[in-house]
């Protein structure tokens, strides 16, 4: 059994940025067969998704949906780095941080139409860290 760790860093801007391709580059170069793969995002106010990379519709309505569920307004306390500053952490919330994806076969065992995502829910852009960790043979 082997381990391989990393750190992605990705440019973002509000939204859902596809990050599909630069975790499976980093999963090729690992050589690893069979594993299990982490990928944790290391914020407070951006999140991960795995979610259809086919119809850009679905990433619009994920968007919009989640601005309706928390939105911008004077309603909130914390509002330190400006009126998104919430419900950014409010979004992050209620999807996840950290994701476990199966290897198999060198690759990540994702779905047809299924993509890994960034969802930073900032309107300004952000560089963001995501830490890897793939444990397999």
């Amino acid at each position: 059994m082997r381990q391989a760790g990393g750190i992605l860093v990705v440019d973002t801007r509000a939204g859902l940025i596809e990050v599909t391709r630069e975790v499976a580059d980093w999963v090729a170069v690992q050589a690893m067969d069979t594993g299990l793969l982490t990928v944790f995002c290391r914020h407070t106010s951006a999140s991960l998704l795995i979610q259809e990379n086919a119809a850009p519709a679905v990433r619009r309505d994920m968007v919009a949906y989640f601005a309706r569920l928390a939105p911008e307004s004077g309603d909130y306390e914390h509002d330190d780095e400006g009126p998104d500053d919430m419900p950014a952490h409010l979004r992050a919330a209620l999807t996840q941080v950290s994701l476990s994806i199966p290897v198999s076969g060198g690759q990540m065992a994702l779905g047809t139409w299924q993509g890994l995502y960034l969802f930073e829910h900032r309107r300004r852009p952000h560089r963001r860290e995501l830490a890897l960790h793939l444990v397999g043979e």
